[in-house]
């Protein structure tokens, strides 16, 4: 059980257990009464436990709506910003009925697990706009990759972008400029000019962007994905990405 629930969780059972009291005289009890008192409900929990698993329970699930209700106020309050950036990556059906942002680091495992489980959702779909938002928050590799990812877009196109950024989520080695360079030979562009061109200052305004709005999102990991009624912080198989999917779609019908 979080820290969290116990205060809540205690108030409401002592709440609860003294509701016959009132509250003057809960206030006027002497200490040996309230010692009587607190063994009261220590002895009913034992030999009750279900009720203090339906309390968990309840509190849990009051908690979680909280935090659905504040991810939904943020979502909205920064919504230009989620889904209309113009310098993202956009994959699938760029004008299709849902979008989905994706926060990622090339070198998050979880993200590449989600990589093709994301691309046979948009196979099977269609009709699904996908938001991809750089956020390297895994250490030097991680900046490296995304620099490189976005000076792609910078130097080469969309094109060379798109196909940077699946080759960059399968890749297994170690990211270096030496590596970097022949991933982008081998794919037929430029490698040494998209070096090059890391240093270009829109790049760091879209880096610094993403980390802004990560942080008024409370987003503190990845792979985060953000609908605009829902956020889902960790990695989700095509099957259940679906399950969501059609679960926005009925929300805004």
């Amino acid at each position: 059980m979080t820290r969290t629930l116990w205060p809540a969780l205690l108030m409401g059972l002592t709440s609860a257990l003294a509701a016959p009291l009132a509250a003057q005289d809960l206030e006027e009890m002497i200490e040996a009464e309230r010692d009587a008192f607190r063994a009261e409900i220590r002895a009913y929990l034992l030999e009750n436990p279900e009720v203090l698993m339906e309390a968990i329970a309840i509190l849990e699930e009051r908690e979680e709506m909280a935090a659905t209700a504040r991810d939904m106020q943020l979502v909205a309050r920064h919504a230009s910003a989620l889904f209309e950036a113009e310098h993202d990556l956009i994959e699938g059906n760029p004008d299709g009925d849902i979008t989905i942002v994706e926060f990622l680091d090339y070198r998050c495992g979880f993200c590449r697990r989600a990589a093709p489980e994301m691309a046979e959702l948009l196979e099977a779909d269609g009709n699904i706009r996908l938001v991809v938002k750089e956020l390297p928050i895994l250490g030097e590799q991680s900046v490296l990759a995304s620099r490189f990812a976005l000076s792609s877009r910078y130097v080469e196109g969309e094109e060379a972008y798109a196909d940077l950024h699946a080759a960059l989520l399968a890749m297994r080695a170690d990211v270096s400029v030496t590596a970097l360079r022949r991933l982008a030979d081998n794919l037929g562009y430029d490698g040494d000019a998209i070096l090059d061109g890391m240093e270009d200052p829109r790049i760091d305004a879209v880096i610094d962007a993403n980390y802004a709005l990560a942080r008024n999102l409370q987003i503190s990991g990845t792979p985060t994905f953000v609908m605009s009624g829902q956020v889902v912080r960790g990695f989700v198989d095509a099957d259940a990405m679906a399950a969501l999917v059609a679960a926005e779609r009925a929300a805004i019908e």
